[in-house]
């Protein structure tokens, strides 16, 4: 082992979303040194900042870690890629770019689990301190702060159409869907600025690289933490070959995100214990939550092919309109390449019984077989709907002591009859929504699942499972909880128990999963977890 005999104050492993506000944040006093660590490289391509460059990143490994899940029994058997960004920035940098908080219900069921601090009136303030709102300051966003928002540069009308839809249905027109309740339909806003994705990386990190205090290594995949006498005291990597080690005086913080803390907290023996023991790794803290606990959002992407629209697919297919788009997004910054996946969204609820909006619609004028294929030949719109609250659970555990081995994803989908019964109900909705007279004009005829799947419980649920796919929001794999729960990894103060001087702050920490799109949250989680590491120091 190379021992670089080097020590900092903090060291933070994972420069994706979280870990690029913790750097920011932690080294803004001179005095504090500060180490971040990222396994994937600099965001030096070009689809990294334009953003449909979505569409050329995901399933890259330039960009992806190419992670795979276990086959699912809720999907009827198949296996789902499961992307997770391999960069500066982590997945901020192939995302959607949506902004999205959840609902306040979210967070003030959080602070009713106990964990004080986390109520919406708690992160509020916290979402809005690092805000940089397209409508300037107001009681419900921020102003002047490093996470830029701003509205989409791009419309479609049969995506107004939908809008109009929705209202026949009862589903009203709202203007945000980030003041506590967002139920509605509306545009996304998005994390770009002048028509440039803005991820983790350009708003909190890169600007501050220049700090003397901070230094960024990439390349680096960490295997384990160093833990003597309760304490984590070090982080051991590989880097071109080589295995290198540093020294945290103060505290050693996660933020690898719900795929990747669990990995590093597994192998530095932080977990089951039978489960480490079975890979022959020692058990210095069991833990049994490490790594369950896995909440996603499963979307159905029900397809339409529609008449008499413009639509991306033949917008693309098209030599000189796609030459145009390429001239005025490089001339003007606007067009179809400023497009986030989704452009409109619908928040409903499945059923009279739910109190709060539980579906999340992204409607997108284009249809694929999957990201990273070519776009479908005819026009057609793509209605994704997914459940925001699901019941089912699931685990991400590593399969080796070994750091390049893959881990083992099996998020368990419609394992529960409620999420199977909500997945029917969301596609009754969909069909509503579609066959309803603001739509009619453009005869939408039903690819996915298919006219031929009728209305039962039961068939509805399998198609579910059929044409299900990630939404890209794991989450809950090192929950938040109180001491006296068994399978809680961290406390309020997201502090590891059992394990002193080490934190996880990502979206791994959240006990249940937000009710809409999560990087803004993990943005607002690792913004509140350097705060409270600040102020323990100054305690101290």
């Amino acid at each position: 082992m190379s021992n670089d005999g080097e020590t900092y104050d903090y060291i933070v492993v994972g420069a994706g979303s979280a870990g690029c506000v913790l750097a920011n944040r932690l080294s803004a006093d001179p005095n504090i040194r500060v180490l971040v660590l990222e396994a994937g490289g600099k965001d030096d391509w070009i689809w990294f900042h334009i953003p449909v460059g979505y569409l050329f990143a995901i399933g890259n490994p330039r960009s992806d870690w190419c992670f795979r899940t276990a086959e699912e029994n809720g999907l009827n058997g198949r296996a789902l890629a499961y992307p997770r960004g391999k960069v500066i920035g982590g997945s901020s940098a192939i995302n959607a770019m949506i902004y999205m908080r959840g609902q306040a219900a979210d967070y003030d069921h959080w602070r009713q689990l106990g964990l004080e601090g986390w109520g919406w009136d708690d992160v509020l303030p916290v979402f809005k301190r690092h805000e940089d709102h397209f409508a300037g300051a107001s009681p419900f966003h921020g102003a002047g702060g490093e996470w830029r928002v701003e509205e989409p540069r791009i419309s479609w009308p049969i995506l107004d159409a939908f809008r109009d839809a929705a209202e026949e249905l009862g589903i009203a027109r709202i203007p945000d869907f980030n003041r506590g309740d967002n139920e509605g339909s509306s545009y996304f806003q998005v994390n770009q600025k002048r028509g440039v994705r803005w991820s983790a990386a350009r708003g909190f990190l890169k600007p501050v690289l220049h700090r003397k205090n901070l230094t960024l290594q990439t390349g680096c995949t960490v295997d384990r933490l160093t833990i003597e006498d309760g304490r984590a005291t070090a982080v051991e990597w590989l880097q071109d070959g080589v295995r290198r080690r540093a020294a945290a005086k103060a505290e050693i913080v996660l933020a690898s995100g719900s795929i990747g803390s669990v990995q590093v907290l597994m192998r530095s023996g932080i977990g089951p214990g039978e489960k480490l023991q079975s890979l022959g790794l020692p058990v210095l803290a069991d833990r049994p939550g490490v790594g369950e606990n896995l909440q996603d959002h499963l979307q159905l992407r029900t397809i339409y092919k529609v008449q008499g629209a413009r639509t991306l697919n033949q917008d693309y297919a098209n030599l000189l309109k796609r030459a145009w788009m390429g001239i005025d997004y490089a001339l003007f910054r606007r067009g179809p390449l400023t497009m986030a996946p989704s452009q409109l969204g619908i928040f409903a609820k499945s059923g009279p019984d739910v109190e709060r909006a539980d579906l999340e619609y992204h409607v997108q004028p284009l249809s694929l077989d999957k990201f990273g294929e070519p776009l479908h030949p005819f026009p057609a719109v793509t209605a994704s709907v997914c459940n925001l609250r699901p019941s089912s659970r699931g685990h991400v555990h590593i399969t080796s002591p070994e750091p390049g081995a893959a881990p083992e994803i099996a998020p368990n989908y419609l394992a529960t009859d409620d999420d199977r019964t909500t997945a029917a109900n969301a596609i009754r909705l969909t069909r509503r929504l579609v066959g309803a007279r603001a739509l009619a004009r453009y005869r939408p005829q039903e690819m996915l699942p298919g006219p031929e799947v009728g209305d039962d419980d039961e068939a509805l649920a399998r198609a579910a499972g059929d044409i299900g796919t990630t939404i890209f929001h794991p989450v809950g794999t090192a929950k938040m909880g109180l001491a006296s729960d068994p399978m809680a990894v961290v406390d309020a103060r997201l502090r590891v128990f059992g394990v002193e001087g080490l934190r996880v702050a990502d979206a791994s920490v959240m006990p249940t999963i937000p009710s809409g799109n999560t990087n803004s949250p993990t943005i607002m989680i690792a913004e509140k977890a350097a705060e409270m590491m600040l102020s323990s120091r100054k305690r101290h």
